[in-house]
């Protein structure tokens, strides 16, 4: 087993659906991923949203699918220990990529990021399916991401819900409900978030429900490097919307595993 994931990780991974790992990337990876987000918002790909109003305060933009264009995210993504971690965590033989996606909130930023899991955004289905967060600023408990320990276990689905206003994708799609007020459950959930430091990671289970707070409180950016693995138990999934991201290029039978140029295999056991 690697010095980097041990059993103990594995367990944890399983049982709450997502864990904090600490120093498992040193300056070269950070420095690398800092110049390509640069470069990635100075040209921003087709995908890239401002959730933002002008006038307001602060900043939260996004993007994803640049990492075949933008030779710094590739190189991490070749290079990085991030596909050895994820497979390991997933108990799979094999770690797929399936996209990156760059999200920013600059210090001062109201808005927050609405409870959600990222299965039912993506067409892909498996047990063995996750993705790992980075950041590339220290980041408080405040201010991080925070998670609802165990939700991936529960076979619950839920629609995926527009960043912009919070709503839900569709209504009467069987398999699919409303995601409850997670907020007012507080009290009633183990809710898990961290204090961060550049070089940690966390990593989570895509049916992992979670969120993330404003940055009202901070006085430096919250860059977030995130990137989404596949198991070799995944998938092709077709769903009732236009999925995100939305690969068009992708024209793969529904339940046909995920084998295209633009999910290579970067790590085998």
């Amino acid at each position: 087993m690697t010095a980097l994931v041990t059993d103990r990780d594995i367990e944890r991974f399983d049982r709450d659906g997502a864990i904090i790992l600490r120093g498992v990337f040193d300056q070269h990876w950070l420095s690398l991923l800092a110049d390509g987000l640069e470069k990635n918002f100075e040209s921003p790909g087709p995908y890239s949203t401002v959730y933002t109003e002008n006038g307001k305060p602060g900043g939260f933009y996004d993007d994803y699918c640049n990492w075949q264009r933008i030779e710094e995210y590739e190189a991490f993504l070749r290079g990085s220990p991030a596909a050895e971690i994820v497979g390991r965590l997933m108990r799979s033989s094999t770690a797929q990529i399936y996209h990156e996606h760059v999200l920013v909130k600059e210090p001062g930023t109201e808005e927050v990021t609405p409870w959600h899991h990222d299965l039912p955004y993506y067409g892909v289905e498996g047990d063995k399916l996750a993705s790992i967060w980075l950041p590339l600023d220290p980041v408080p408990a405040s201010a991080c991401p925070e998670f609802v320990a165990g939700s991936h276990a529960t076979g619950a689905l839920y629609y995926p819900r527009l960043f912009l206003t919070h709503k839900d994708y569709a209504r009467g799609i069987e398999g699919f409900e409303t995601l409850p007020d997670i907020e007012s459950e507080r009290d009633e959930r183990t809710i898990m978030s961290w204090d961060l430091e550049p070089g940690d990671c966390i990593v989570f289970h895509m049916r992992t429900l979670h969120g993330a707070p404003a940055t009202t409180q901070l006085k430096t950016r919250r860059r977030g490097f995130s990137t989404r693995w596949l198991g070799d138990d995944a998938v092709f999934a077709t769903r009732a919307w236009k999925t995100s991201p939305p690969f068009p290029e992708v024209q793969l039978e529904d339940g046909s595993a995920m084998e295209h140029e633009l999910f290579p295999i970067l790590w085998r056991q």
